[in-house]
């Protein structure tokens, strides 16, 4: 509940010399006790805080004259009696000699949180704090303005600055919502787009530097750190047949094959700035469409101060950072995704914690958002605070982010950065520089309980959305139910699979037959989880190079290989991820600073690449013997598993009421023909993908686009050639 404004019963104009003193340094703990509309024994006083006004007359807000104010202190403190029956908002007519102007009182006006409000966030289960908290346009006792709220319970004093106030925290002290440790304030007047921070007071009297908004929907452009007020969304969607279908969906049994992109380096103007939201939409939709990705992710979007940090270093959760626009101009790009059938997964960091003099770091002069003590609340990789997910505030404050970027944006997913640093205790860390939990374990019970949390709200109040973890070990059941005792992640990213076939392929064709185990183990647990394999940016910076540069060769081998590498993970069970660049062979590591070399592509084996990714997406999609099964293992059989010498490993991949298809790789530069592959059926198979054909820069090899498979003593058998380093699809045509 609210505390109640002390009620002045002094005569009009009697305010005590040490408030209005209190009130002229900004260390009143309660100014809506004197300021704004006051009753006295015989009536009521108002009273205003308007620096370099000369005369204050007050006025009600339809204009009617209600009193002249006298000034009580030359710094600009006015009272004086009022002719009103009740207490009501008012404004002030203030003059100078150098003119005159209007001020609307905002202590005036009453609460805008109510004790429904206080309840569910005291008890950490209100799920709309982005209705509640940080700064919204609204319609309030008869004007409009902006209300601003802020969790800051160990604050002496809380106060709104900006260019409407000139960052005088004296101007607008907030008031207190004992319960919560909320403090609101409704500022008429003011609209969207005006800059602002918090001033804040800590419970020692330290005036704390400035504070960003940490529910800001916009913010400056960096290096500019403030917070901006905006307007209600109000963009018009028209994606309810993509929601709609992805709300029924089995997500596991759907294609995906996800394009990761950072949206300021996938093409840079010819100023070096950056694209909009909407010359994004006109350039990367298209081009995702065209090569046939089912999904987006971008690298993180949400506001950060440091470009080279990638977005994981943000200091806006709740704010699409204004580097691309606004977030007009962001759900634009969403809606625009969605109806050229194309979705929208946010790479998403409650993992890092930034420590930037504007953030979240000691926000009320304590450890408010993090831990205090360093073994819980540093994190040594990144020199970076973490969050104290046994807060239920905190854990509300993250929550709520998820499910915000869910309602407000549509997004369709969420991949978690970071899962593994958040679970464990000991993460990067020394015997000694951490503390066991209260079972005397590594396991961070807290995170773990934050995680299943998040993903339980999120799929309850928002079917279709699906949450997807980085996770790096072997943590049981990332990817279960929560009711089943799972962190409850729709998939987690398979960092095994991506680290055993990137090492093999590294290794010169010779000696891939001693690291035979490195392409066939990964099926060992391809089923404990829904896996999504990953070739990420992870994997194309800090000196390791591009993908086509890590492959074994000269430059046609590295080619083909990388050719006949993406067509074995587009046949390998588990939905897809390739980072941008990486789809037409990048040369060059990626750097944050500049676009991808688009140039490339003027090049024959370049464009062969972005060939062949561009068939797999098609024939992924429409191919349910591919993705149907992706989670199962009742759609993956070895073929050959064995062929250590060769290099040679073959499978099928089925689904239920679909015919079988055939995966063929061979990673040596030695054609191998008249191989003997056993099959899964007598009869007649296509050639679907042969990443060694002629239009992906291939030497085109192959079996005129068939090959027949013949019944023998122990099963069907075909006896085809399997090109040099590649891979081929077959998919069963008939007897």
């Amino acid at each position: 509940m609210t505390r109640p404004s002390a009620v002045t019963t002094r005569k009009a104009g009697s305010a005590p010399d040490r408030d209005v003193s209190a009130i002229l340094a900004g260390s009143h703990r309660d100014p809506f006790a004197v300021l704004g509309v006051q009753q006295s024994d015989t009536g009521f006083v108002a009273r205003c805080f308007i620096p370099n006004a000369e005369e204050v007359a007050a006025f009600t807000l339809d204009g009617a004259f209600i009193g002249d104010l006298a000034r009580r202190r030359a710094e600009g403190l006015f009272e004086g009696p009022i002719s009103i029956s009740k207490r009501q908002p008012i404004k002030y007519h203030a003059r100078n000699q150098g003119g005159d102007w209007w001020v609307t009182d905002p202590f005036s006006f009453g609460p805008v949180l109510g004790p429904m409000d206080d309840y569910y966030i005291a008890e950490g289960s209100h799920l709309r704090l982005f209705d509640k908290l940080g700064a919204h346009l609204i319609d309030h006792e008869g004007a409009t303005g902006v209300q601003f709220a802020v969790w800051a319970p160990n604050a002496r004093r809380v106060s709104v600055v900006g260019d409407f106030n000139a960052w005088d925290g004296r101007r607008h002290p907030m008031r207190l919502r004992q319960d919560t440790g909320i403090w609101e304030i409704f500022l008429p007047d003011i609209g969207p787009g005006r800059p602002y921070k918090y001033e804040i007071i800590g419970p020692k009297g330290q005036a704390l530097p400035l504070k960003a908004d940490p529910f800001a929907f916009h913010s400056e452009l960096r290096p500019a750190t403030a917070s901006v007020t905006t307007a209600p969304l109000s963009h018009e969607w028209g994606d309810e047949a993509h929601r709609a279908f992805w709300r029924k969906a089995d997500v596991r049994r759907q294609p995906m094959s996800i394009y990761e992109v950072h949206a300021g380096s996938w093409q840079r103007p010819a100023d070096g700035g950056f694209l909009s939201w909407d010359e994004l939409a006109d350039r990367l939709i298209p081009y995702v469409v065209d090569t046939g990705f089912t999904h987006i992710e971008f690298l993180p979007i949400t506001e950060h101060p440091y470009d080279p940090s990638w977005g994981y270093q943000t200091t806006g959760l709740y704010s699409p950072t204004a580097r691309f626009g606004d977030q007009e101009g962001f759900a634009r790009f969403v809606d625009g995704a969605h109806r050229a059938g194309i979705g929208v997964i946010l790479d998403w960091v409650p993992a890092h914690f930034p420590v930037d003099a504007h953030g979240l770091a000691w926000f009320d002069g304590t450890a408010l958002y993090e831990h205090a003590d360093p073994r819980k609340g540093f994190h040594p990789d990144w020199n970076t605070a973490i969050y104290n997910f046994g807060r239920r505030e905190v854990v509300s404050f993250l929550v709520n982010n998820a499910l915000y970027w869910a309602e407000k944006f549509h997004i369709d997913g969420l991949r978690v950065d970071a899962v593994a640093s958040m679970l464990y205790l000991d993460y990067s860390r020394r015997e000694g520089e951490w503390i066991p939990n209260e079972r005397g374990g590594r396991e961070n019970l807290e995170a773990v309980s934050f995680l299943q949390r998040m993903n339980a709200a999120v799929y309850a109040h928002h079917p279709g959305v699906v949450t997807i973890a980085e996770e790096s070990t072997s943590w049981p059941k990332v990817s279960q139910p929560v009711y089943e005792g799972g962190l409850g992640f729709g998939f987690k990213w398979n960092m095994g699979f991506m680290h055993d076939t990137l090492e093999y392929l590294s290794k010169e064709p010779v000696h891939r037959k001693h690291h035979h185990d490195q392409i066939t183990f990964g099926l060992v647990y391809a089923f404990s989880e829904n896996f999504v394999l990953p070739l990420s940016h992870d994997e194309v910076v800090h000196g390791k190079g591009s993908l086509i540069s890590k492959m074994a060769g000269d430059d046609w081998q590295k080619f083909a290989t990388l050719r006949a590498y993406y067509a074995f993970m587009w046949g390998y069970p588990g939905k897809k991820l390739l980072f941008m660049g990486q789809e037409f062979a990048q040369r060059r590591e990626w750097s944050e600073a500049r676009g991808l070399d688009w140039f490339l592509l003027e090049h024959g084996a370049h464009r062969g690449v972005q060939e062949v990714i561009r068939d797999l997406n098609r024939v992924y999609r429409e191919k349910p013997s591919l993705h149907a099964r992706d989670c199962e293992p009742e759609g993956f059989k070895w073929l050959v598993v064995d062929d250590r010498e060769n290099s040679v490993f073959a499978w099928y991949r089925v689904a239920p009421g679909h015919e079988p298809i055939v995966v063929i790789s061979n990673f040596t530069p030695v054609p191998r023909p008249d191989y003997r592959v056993p099959m899964p059926k007598a009869g007649r198979w296509r050639e679907i993908i042969n990443t060694d054909a002629v239009q992906y820069g291939g030497s085109g090899m192959g079996n005129g686009g068939e090959v027949s498979a013949l019944e023998e003593e122990h099963g069907p058998v075909a006896t085809m050639v399997v090109p040099p380093l590649s891979t081929v699809l077959l998919e069963f045509v008939g007897e």
